[in-house]
């Protein structure tokens, strides 16, 4: 069964740096076996305070997902954004059919 990885951004500090992580987060994420579903601004905030960029890319299972995030190539996204942000990852299971 699939699952999701969601990142919330709590706050954005530099958003050159943001972009460049993106460009390289990407790629790790596809070459993960991850496709993504959404991203970007909220269209409305209906709960919280938080109206920052939000990513949701499934994974076929947990075990891809963990994978991607300790994978060499998402590492080196990370040191590029560094502190120019503050976010929240988690990884959900999907809803079986039915």
């Amino acid at each position: 069964m699939p699952v999701y990885w969601v990142n919330t951004f709590t706050s954005i500090r530099d958003e050159r740096r943001l972009h460049d992580y993106a460009e390289l987060a990407g790629p790790a994420m596809l070459a993960a076996g991850g496709r993504f579903l959404a991203r970007g601004e909220p269209l409305a905030v209906l709960e919280g305070e938080a109206a920052l960029r939000t990513t949701v890319i499934e994974f076929p299972d947990l075990e891809s997902a963990v994978g991607a995030y300790r994978s060499d190539d998402y590492q080196a996204a990370l040191l590029v954004l560094g502190d120019a942000a503050s976010r929240e990852i988690r990884i959900v299971d999907g809803v079986p059919e039915g």
